[in-house]
């Protein structure tokens, strides 16, 4: 039967960022739908299967240079330029003794030819001939067929996240057409009697809703099939709908918002009759009430209200989750960087800390920073940071000069 927690067992459910983050991965399993796509439009996607070099890449030995393409048997010897090869237009004769091709960076090494000699040393004689001014080994400048993959090999494992690199290396191997998985179907809404939205004046005691928008960009970023289910007032009758007919539709539902112990707040014991709930409180600042669970057999998170609260709680632990979801391979969590402070950090002991931070390029290196005040409503401290110094849930204050942990939030995605 679904339950939810009273009051008293919620607080002894608190959980280290590390133990939320492990549970909630073991909880997010891998869509199964697989569909094909063109390459064109694979960008964000998750490959469903391996994909293997159906040729050598290079197909064949090209030159890495602009210059000369020759034998290296012959040393410096003066060599007679007998044609040309150009990327696309290969020379069809052969080199033979004392004699050599003009050759462009990517063009085919022509027939007798191992070396290809660099345009800047070479002494050139009314276009006719060369005198090498350096003697040229075996190989020199040529890129050789197999060099990058050899036919057959592992170029990308099912599992990868499409990127604009992976998206180059597939086309390289001539792929038109590839099975991904399905897209992931996220359902978000925002709850609150005090949310407004954008462009209207505000009463007292009013906010925009800046929130779904925030988790928007979010789950755009991630390729997500998003369905924005819009503002929901605090009225347990609308947000128990409103959760069942996300759940109904969606793979992850996601809620900002009621996850606290105001008498307002609904998520937690509606998620009770709805669904399962895993657990509600994590050791973390900013972002301590989190609600996590599933709704039939859809993945539920719920975020804080406070915008800041809700950005770090969905970095940290919903998006893993939407990721292994997705069917990308681990990890699912970026790497963390290790930089020295460039100024003291305030901190007490007892949660782990996400403060906003920006990165610096000093004479010593790279730094990491502060930025301004660090309570979990100043949105403008987020817009203007690039990454999150965690400060260990034991750690007090962190001096100037000290190595911190350092997640990049630029380039996540």
């Amino acid at each position: 039967m679904a339950h939810c927690c009273s009051g008293n067992e919620r607080d002894s459910l608190a959980k280290s960022v590390t133990d939320a983050r492990d549970a909630i991965l073991a909880a997010s399993l891998p869509v199964q739908g697989t569909e094909n796509v063109h390459l064109g439009n694979a960008l964000g996607r998750v490959l469903a299967m391996d994909i293997h070099a159906p040729a050598d890449v290079p197909a064949w030995s090209n030159s890495a240079m602009d210059g000369y393409a020759l034998r290296s048997m012959d040393d410096d010897a003066i060599r007679r330029i007998i044609g040309q090869s150009f990327a696309g237009h290969p020379f069809k004769g052969r080199v033979g003794a004392d004699e050599c091709v003009r050759i462009m960076t990517g063009a085919v090494v022509p027939e007798g030819a191992d070396a290809v000699l660099v345009q800047e040393e070479a002494e050139v004689h009314a276009d006719r001939k060369i005198t090498p001014q350096t003697v040229s080994k075996a190989g020199a400048n040529i890129r050789q067929p197999g060099e990058d993959l050899q036919a057959g090999a592992l170029a990308l494992e099912a599992g990868t996240w499409l990127r604009p690199a992976q998206i180059g290396l597939l086309a390289s191997l001539g792929i038109a057409e590839l099975a991904v998985y399905r897209r992931l179907r996220v359902a978000f809404i925002s709850t609150g009697d005090e949310l407004r939205p954008l462009g209207g004046a505000l009463a007292p005691g009013q906010i925009y809703d800046s929130n779904r928008y925030a988790l928007h960009g979010m789950l755009e970023r991630l390729d997500c099939e998003i369905l924005d289910l819009g503002r929901i007032a605090d009225d347990p009758e609308s947000i128990e709908a409103a959760l069942h007919s996300a759940a109904t539709v969606a793979d992850v539902v996601i809620s900002t918002g009621g996850v606290s112990v105001g008498d307002a707040d609904y998520i937690a014991a509606l998620l009770g009759r709805l669904g399962t709930i895993h657990f509600w409180k994590i050791n973390m600042k900013p972002g301590r009430p989190l609600a996590f669970g599933q709704l039939g057999n859809a993945t539920f998170f719920g975020l804080p209200g406070n915008p800041v609260s809700a950005m770090v709680t969905f970095y940290q632990f919903a998006r893993p989750s939407i990721l292994k979801r997705m069917g990308k391979a681990a990890p699912w969590t970026p790497p963390l960087l290790q930089l020295p402070l460039a100024q003291d950090l305030q901190k007490k002991p007892g949660r782990t800390d996400f403060q906003r931070g920006h990165l610096l390029q000093t004479p010593a290196g790279l730094q990491v920073a502060g930025i301004g005040q660090q309570a979990s409503h100043i949105m403008s401290g987020m817009a203007h940071a690039d990454c999150l110094i965690i400060l260990a849930a034991e750690a007090g204050h962190a001096k100037a000069g000290s190595l911190v942990d350092v997640q990049i939030l630029e380039g996540l995605v």
